[in-house]
């Protein structure tokens, strides 16, 4: 199997962990991410030291609370495919998260460095900035749980929805130089979910030099590291596909660039 891609354990661990990545497992340096399925009753709980953290409940209910804050009776999704926004718990840098979980509950806990500048918050479905990209055959359906334009000191954190097929992350794209205004370093985890769940996921990973070019089939609750290169994902005819995305850099800025070969795909046909 590729070293990109990780598979969740047989079952969660006394913590409830099922998938973990942690800088030195993907071999770079900003982005964690980690998978927690709790029954209900069990509880989670952390200090975040000197990481900041984005906890989106992928599906269930939950109380969650920092040491200053406490949010009761969160979530409203039962499944990712329900295709409604999350709710999602950012905690600062320094501070410490208890997660006690309502109903049976998958929780995403994604990790950056932090420095202390924002406080913790709820992050609302209401706050969650919803779009549709793409035409056709690449058009995939995006919440933006934290984009750069919401407060953060490293992470970057979206999840998208791409029908059965279709392509997403689509035409290829990269960030993995930092040479701004251009483009930004961003590290990123895919988190994959399918729908009816004996399917798979093809992702593609490659660099312009081919020094890096893997074709990855990937299955339900399995993970993907991208450290460089392009990255676009395709849904079998029959099966949908989530994921769930983590990004962190040295700049907390989102500006990737286009394989050549294929940008001309961003321009919209014209309807005769």
């Amino acid at each position: 199997m590729s070293k990109l891609i990780v598979t969740p354990a047989s079952s969660p661990n006394e913590e409830g962990s099922l998938l973990q990545v942690t800088p030195e497992s993907a071999g770079w340096q900003y982005v964690g991410f980690e998978v927690v399925q709790l029954a209900a009753g069990e509880t989670l709980k952390r200090e975040t030291v000197d990481q900041e953290v984005c906890l989106v409940l992928l599906s269930g209910k939950a109380d969650v609370q920092t040491n200053e804050e406490k949010w009761q009776g969160i979530g409203q999704r039962m499944s990712v495919f329900e295709q409604i926004p999350p709710y999602s718990v950012y905690v600062t840098s320094h501070d410490s998260y208890e997660v006690t979980a309502l109903t049976s509950l998958q929780l995403a806990v994604c990790s950056a460095p932090g420095a202390g500048n924002h406080r913790s918050r709820l992050i609302a479905p209401a706050q969650v900035g919803v779009e549709t990209r793409g035409y056709g055959n690449i058009e995939r359906y995006i919440h933006n749980i934290l984009p750069e334009s919401e407060p953060a000191d490293s992470l970057l954190v979206v999840e998208v929805f791409t029908p059965n097929g279709h392509w997403s992350s689509y035409p290829p794209h990269k960030h993995d130089r930092d040479a701004l205004p251009d483009e930004s370093f961003l590290e990123e985890t895919y988190y994959f979910r399918v729908q009816p769940e004996q399917g798979f996921a093809i992702q593609r990973v490659y660099t312009d030099d081919r020094s890096l070019d893997e074709t990855l089939i990937v299955k339900n609750g399995e993970a993907v590291l991208v450290p460089r290169g392009y990255h676009p994902v395709s849904a079998p005819p029959g099966y949908d596909v989530y994921y769930l995305n983590v990004m962190a850099g040295p700049t907390r800025i989102w500006k990737f660039h286009n394989d050549p070969d294929h940008a001309w795909i961003m321009t919209k046909p014209s309807e005769s």
